[in-house]
């Protein structure tokens, strides 16, 4: 087994979730068992609209954003993260419940892509093609 930068992995039991930094070989390990790796879902049904972040272009800024999924204690986007398609540069931002979940991305780079983790309904990319 071989872990890829970027790549983001989960304990079943304890909920971590870990990143990848560098490129590696052997098994992520958690509470004694092996740690589970984290696809984004994409998907044009309801959910996958409520989840999937969007770019977003105004008052010439770029921002990435989601944009009807709800912000309370017990269902929000816990963080939005952008990177470049190459995986040389990252941008993260944290959210906590009653925050916006989006951020200024202007100062990224234009070929990029964009995740988010809802706390319920786990990871989510970009729908292509929209």
């Amino acid at each position: 087994m071989s872990t890829e930068k970027l790549q983001l992995y989960k304990c079943e039991v304890c909920g971590n979730t870990v990143q990848v930094i560098l490129n590696g070989a052997g098994e992520l390990v958690c509470c004694g068992q092996p740690m589970i790796l984290q696809i984004p879902q994409r998907d044009k049904s309801e959910t996958g609209e409520k989840h999937a972040p969007k770019l977003d272009f105004r008052e010439n800024k770029k921002f990435v954003q989601v944009i009807s999924h709800p912000m309370q204690s017990g269902h929000y986007i816990q963080f939005i993260e952008v990177y470049t398609k190459d995986k040389n540069e990252l941008h993260l931002k944290y959210f906590k419940p009653d925050d916006i979940p989006e951020f200024d991305i202007t100062y990224t780079k234009d070929d990029i892509e964009a995740i988010e983790n809802c706390n319920i309904h786990g990871l989510w990319g970009e729908n292509k093609n929209d």
